[in-house]
């Protein structure tokens, strides 16, 4: 039974065979060289990463939300309540999303200032190629937004979770894949350290001269293989109740 399970989850992975080739196809077609699959997986890092980050945060407080108003009438006695927990909430959303702005977007800003001194580009502003500025941001997502749609499809199971699922009496049926709950946002950040190994053999590739379609091939294999079947399965969590004995 086991074995039949694994070979289910190798087969359900043909969506990231299909991102491979589909990514490979964008790049053969537009005919990019290590400067432009540099700058094509540093975008998809952080557009994918950062859209996960709001995923993992947003989609919990939707659904306390959601419970909330479908238990309203728990506190029809004062309204105020139910308004006085929304805006704790958002509160705590709008924290939660300024951090990780701050944190995961500030990073590759400052990884984008480092890039650009070996792999300029032009914005066609009149400016230098080896600034990194809103024009430069504008022409990356210009040139290689191609390779955003391979890059979702490699990373649709984080979108496919549900980080918070409360049953109907309140407890939790589901907090992740794991014992805690900041492991949730790791997701993002492993991509970030496999980004940096694959630039790393870009750097190597490119000052050895080795750069041809047959290392770009390599490279995408690595980015697009679902590194996730191959991590150990998470023990599954006992759900949690948090409904209060009545006496």
């Amino acid at each position: 039974m086991s074995t039949d399970n694994t070979l289910d989850n190798w087969l359900s992975s043909w969506p990231d065979a299909l991102a491979f080739a589909v990514g490979l196809a964008v790049a053969r077609w537009a005919g990019w060289n290590t400067g432009d699959l540099v700058w094509s997986l540093w975008l998809s890092s952080l557009v994918v990463g950062y859209s996960i980050i709001v995923w993992m945060i947003c989609q919990p407080a939707a659904a306390l939300v959601l419970a909330s108003w479908r238990d309203r009438a728990l506190v029809d006695s004062n309204p105020r309540t139910l308004i006085v927990f929304w805006l704790l909430l958002a509160v705590g959303v709008a924290f939660f999303l300024a951090f990780f702005t701050i944190h995961f977007v500030g990073f590759h800003y400052g990884h984008s200032q480092i890039l650009i001194s070996f792999f300029p580009i032009d914005p066609g502003d009149g400016g230098r190629a080896t600034d990194a500025r809103m024009s430069t941001n504008v022409e990356i997502v210009r040139r290689y937004w191609l390779f955003l749609p391979s890059a979702f499809l490699t990373h649709r199971a984080a979108f496919l979770r549900k980080p918070l699922s409360l049953s109907r009496d309140m407890s939790i049926s589901s907090l992740g894949d794991s014992h805690k709950f900041g492991d949730l946002f790791s997701e993002p950040y492993r991509n970030v350290i496999r980004m940096h190994l694959l630039i790393f053999f870009f750097f190597f590739a490119h000052f050895a001269r080795l750069e041809n379609f047959a290392v770009y091939t390599v490279v995408y294999a690595v980015y697009f293989f679902p590194w996730r079947l191959v991590r150990s399965a998470p023990v599954p969590a006992t759900p949690v109740s948090l409904s209060i004995a009545e006496d």
